[in-house]
This record gives C-alpha cells, structure tokens and sequence, in this order.
C-alpha cells in the first residue's frame, strides 16, 4: 500500500507482453495489490463481526443526536463517548477508507466493502446497509453517495425509462430526466426557432418558410433521454450500487418487497417522487398532464392549458412556440403563487403580446368529445374547443399503495411522507427525501437531501440542507429566475424595504421590432443594505440567477453590486447599474 494501484490488469498484461523490466515490475504490484485488498477484505469481515454492536451504538447515539436537537451542533456538544475510539475500530474505519478510495481502480475488481463476499449478508444480518426506493434525483445521489461511504446500496426502479410512452412516465432520473426538466427544457428551445427565423430578417438573412416535423422532435428528444437513462445505470453501478427493476413496497420497517422477492436493510429510504393530479370533474379521462404531453404523436392545433404554475406556464409557452393556438385557464387573479408580484404581471403581459389566450378566474366544469377534437365547458357556461386539454394543476407525493401506513410511517393530509429535518420518518431506520416529502419541489433540492442523508448515515459528517435562498428559474418565454424574498414577503418580514427595478427592451430587439421587455429588480435591507431579492424576466434569466444565488449566499450588500463593474453590452449589468431607488 505504499504506492498508488495501477490503473488496470489490461495494461499490466499489455506492458508484460511486451517485456522488460518496468512491466514485469507492473505486473507484479498489480498482483500484490489486488491479494492485499482480498486479504483486507476478509480481515475486514471478521472485524465487522466483533465490533458491529459497538458500532451500531455509537452511530445511533451520533443519529439521534442529530435527528432530534439540530445535527452538528448538538452531535459536539455530546462528548467523546458517542464516538469510537478504540484502536481495532480506526482499523476498521482505516481499511474500510482504503478501500473505498480504491475499489474503482481495477477495472472488474472490489466495487464495494462487501465485494471478498459477493452476496453476503452485512454483518447486522440484513442483505443490505441501505435500500433506496425510487431512482430519482434524491434516490440516485443518496444511493451513490453512501456507497461510495462504503456501504452495501441497492437501488429499485419501477420504470423502465422515459424514452418511450409505455416506460411507466420515468426510470433512472426521475421525473426530471424522463418526463420533466430536460425533455422540457429540450421543447422550449424547438419552440424558440420559428421566432428566431424570424428575427433573423432584421439581421439580413433571408430565410424559406419553415415546416415542422413534429415526430422527428419527439423521436431526438426520446434518444437523448434513452442516453441519459444509461448513464444514470452505469454510474450507479459503477459506484458499486446494485439496481433493482422492478416496484418496491414497505414490508416492514426492514424489508422491501419488490414483484414478490423481498429483500432486508438496515436503513430504507423512500424516494419515490409525486406524480401529476388530476381533478375529478365529468370527462376528466379525456385530459392529459404533462406525462402524455412529451409523447403526442402530432403537434395539437388547438391546445386549452389548465393551470398557473411552473408546467402550465411552460407547455402554454411550447405548444405557443411550436404554432399551436393556446388558450391558458387559471382559477385565481393572477398566476405564479409565490413570486414576486411584478414578475407575475410583468408575465402576463408578455404571454399575451406573443398570443396566448389568458384567461383567469376561469375553470373548467366539464369535459365531453366533439367530432374529432373536445368540448370544454367552463364554470361560467362558455364553451371552448380544443384538440387537446392538458391539465397541470399540481402534483402529488407518490405513496399510494407504498405500503407507508402498515409499517407505521406517518404521511400528512396530502399523502407526503412526514420527516423530521435529518429526514427520518416516524419509523426510526427509514428516511425520506424529495418531493415525496413535500417541501421544495426541486431537483437540486431533492439532490442536496439525498447527499446531506448519506453523508449524515455513512459517512461521519452529519449535516442538514439549507432551504435558505434558493435561485430558481421558469423555462416560460422570456424566462424568470429568481432568488431570495419577494417584495411582498421582504415587507411583511422587515417592513420597509428599498426596491430597484427596471424594464427595458433588450438590444436584440432593437432591430428586429419585438416588443419583448426585460425585467429584473433588486430587494434591499434599508439597514444593512443586504440584497433581500433579486428576480428577473428575461432571455437566459436561469443562467443569470445562478449566479445571483451565490452573492446572496455570501451576503451581498447593494454597494457590492454599485462597486462591480458591468459587462458591456449585456443585460446583467443592469443589475449593477441599478441606482434609483423606485419610489424615494
């Protein structure tokens, strides 16, 4: 163990073919390096026996710490004897490091702790240190990151992929990869074309009229999705994860039962995701969500919306772009509960410029078939045609049927599992995370859960996630990011606040005659003059507010932004040129 391990046996064997001297020598540390390690295992195995108790305690006298009086904190604050500090247990946790550091690095050698033992139990007698229901976001990240702490993963998956319409509307990725982030983000930038053809006039090209083949989008966005799904395999089993196909139920608190074999943990983690709603109104089965959008066999020339959140307004924004004559329904004054007010209005009066029908305090009362298209009749007794109704009207966590309710895991009135802030559930050994639980919806946020629990289970570094000042952004057209508090929550916390804002036509458009408008505005402390907010409408708004997330992480002040120099000619660098306070 006194040099590296050579990268693999294949180049060993090659060098030594070729002879001489340096590949004999090769050759023979690789030989030595890979008994070393079987010989490690084994030691490490009898090891596990002698000292699992105690290690059992001390990890559930570090977990409960944690999990009950704010993580860190309190697990310092409990003294040295929740720690394990005799010299066979360093060994242990020393030769488990080794070898987690070095398991990937011959190719077809150890792939985890238990690999001398394939198959074997763990040495609390359960098959596995950690089941992960669900391969999405949260599960896959969580999964990867306690193998690679050394402990024994499996994974199940009851889809089989997103890159087909009878795939179960998921796989590995989640709802994010197969049927939500990314084919989306894919249609948003199709349905920017014909508008940038367009605009290309001003810019001195001529172009033909475009045709859109419809199919042959859906065909490329199914192969990307297709590729992304073997990724997600591959890097899960190149961490030493096994993965399961197949649906898994809660037996009890540590079984799974997957399509009838069942299967033992340590630890469960539940990471199942939500799946779209649905309202039970007459013809409702004539309707699709977002899950049937991605696999319409051809572009719908009349297309009703239902809906005011981030997937209604994005599809009005697609189906808009592609052609399609959208009318959108939301049932409230004004879409986008949550946001900033300006950015909401600021919104609507773009949606409408580009020709979106926008109705609100609008809803649907039935649903019938007319001819070859669809009748909808609203509440109010007006009727619309459309050849397609999709309905994104809110998602619900995933755990009908799961098996939660038998084995005593609490869920809240909406069927969201109900964790406490290191994520475990009203059964001591099994966690939660994502949008099952039902906090903030997002997938860096399901990603950040699943990293900080397995950190927190098997790697020694018990941490929490910080839901503080999370940027995000809407793939509407123009686009909105946005982080920090609104106007509206700003006031109700600190009551007065200082407010920057601007709208302005971006450059591009000063050729090509698009009303589009820019929007962005700043939120201030009066005080301190800390940044509060930061919100904007615009083209690549998501890329911008990235970066915004990080100066408010780092406590940017206004003079911060007044003291950076802008980059000219752009649209960011009206954030650092704000300097008339709106309303002084």
């Amino acid at each position: 163990f006194l040099h590296p391990p050579p990268h693999s046996y294949r180049g060993a064997a090659t060098m030594l073919s070729l002879g001489g001297a340096q590949g004999i020598r090769v050759f023979r540390a690789c030989c030595q390096n890979k008994d070393s390690i079987v010989r490690l295992s084994s030691r490490i195995g009898r090891m596990q026996t002698l000292h699992t108790k105690m290690l059992d305690q001390a990890n559930q006298v570090r977990t409960l710490a944690f999990m009950s009086n704010g993580g860190i904190t309190s697990l310092e604050g409990a003294g040295s004897t929740n720690r394990v500090s005799s010299p066979s247990s360093k060994m242990f946790l020393s030769a488990r490091s080794f070898l987690t550091r070095n398991r990937m690095s011959l190719r077809g050698g150890t792939r985890s702790l238990q690999g001398a033992a394939e198959g074997a139990k763990s040495a609390h007698g359960f098959d596995y240190d950690y089941f992960v229901i669900g391969g999405g976001s949260g599960g896959v990240r969580s999964s990867r990151i306690a193998a690679s702490h050394g402990a024994k993963v499996a994974l199940v998956e009851s889809a089989s992929g997103g890159s087909t319409a009878d795939g179960g509307y998921g796989g590995l990725g989640g709802t994010c990869v197969n049927v939500g982030c990314v084919p989306k983000k894919l249609m948003v930038y199709g349905s920017h074309y014909p508008h940038d053809l367009e605009d290309a006039k001003a810019y001195g090209w001529d172009m033909t009229e475009p045709k859109l083949n419809w199919q042959r989008m859906i065909e490329n966005k199914n192969k990307e999705i297709a590729r992304l799904n073997g990724i997600y395999e591959r890097m899960l089993k190149n961490a030493g994860v096994e993965v399961i196909q197949g649906r898994g139920t809660l037996v009890d608190k540590h079984t799974v039962d997957v399509d009838g074999k069942k299967y033992t943990a340590d630890k469960i983690l539940v990471a199942v995701g939500g799946w779209p709603s649905l309202p039970k109104i007459p013809g409702i089965e004539h309707a699709i969500t977002s899950n049937e959008a991605f696999f319409l066999k051809e572009r719908p020339q009349r297309v009703i919306v239902v809906g005011g959140g981030y997937i209604a307004i994005e599809f009005a924004g697609i189906f808009n772009g592609y052609g399609s004559q959208v009318t959108q329904l939301y049932r409230g004054d004004l879409w986008l509960r949550g946001f900033d007010k300006d950015v909401r209005e600021h919104l609507v009066n773009e949606y409408k410029e580009q020709g979106v029908d926008v109705r609100f305090n609008s809803n649907i009362a039935k649903i019938e078939k007319s001819g070859d298209g669809l009748k909808a009749t609203l509440e109010d007794g007006s009727v619309l045609d459309a050849d397609v109704i999709m309905y994104a009207t809110g998602r619900s966590p995933r755990t009908k049927d799961l098996g939660c309710e038998k084995v005593g895991v609490e869920l809240d009135k909406n069927g969201a599992i109900v964790v406490n802030e290191g994520f475990q559930t009203s059964v001591e050994n099994i966690y939660a995370v994502g949008d099952v639980i039902n906090r903030i919806q997002l997938t860096p946020v399901a990603l950040a859960e699943g990293h900080c629990l397995a950190d927190t289970l098997f790697g020694g570094k018990p941490r929490k996630t910080d839901y503080s000042d999370v940027p995000t952004a809407v793939f509407s057209q123009p686009s909105i990011g946005t982080v920090g508090l609104t106007e509206e929550q700003a006031r109700e916390k600190y009551g007065e606040v200082h407010i920057y804002k601007t709208s302005f036509r971006a450059m591009k458009h000063t050729l090509t005659g698009r009303q589009e408008k820019t929007f962005m505005k700043l939120i201030v402390h009066p005080e301190t003059d800390k940044v509060l907010g930061v919100h904007m409408v615009g083209d690549a708004a998501g890329e911008i507010i990235q970066l915004a997330g990080v100066c408010m992480k780092a406590g940017a002040t206004k003079a911060d932004f007044d003291n950076t120099i802008g980059v000219h000619p752009t649209s960011a660098e009206e954030f650092v040129t704000l300097r008339t306070r709106f309303g002084a």
